[in-house]
């Protein structure tokens, strides 16, 4: 049994972790993307 509730607890400590991260306002902010220029001839000016 003592098993059994250590995994429960478990199960609701990761299940209020998940609650709280997806209702947090502030959230983790998406990471910018970096523009890499690239020699493309097919877009080469003249």
């Amino acid at each position: 049994m003592d098993y059994i509730d250590k995994v429960l607890e478990k199960l609701k400590e990761w299940a209020r972790k998940l609650i709280e991260t997806l209702l947090s306002p502030e959230g983790q902010p998406e990471p910018e993307l970096i523009p890499i220029p690239v020699n493309d001839p097919r877009h080469r000016r003249r």
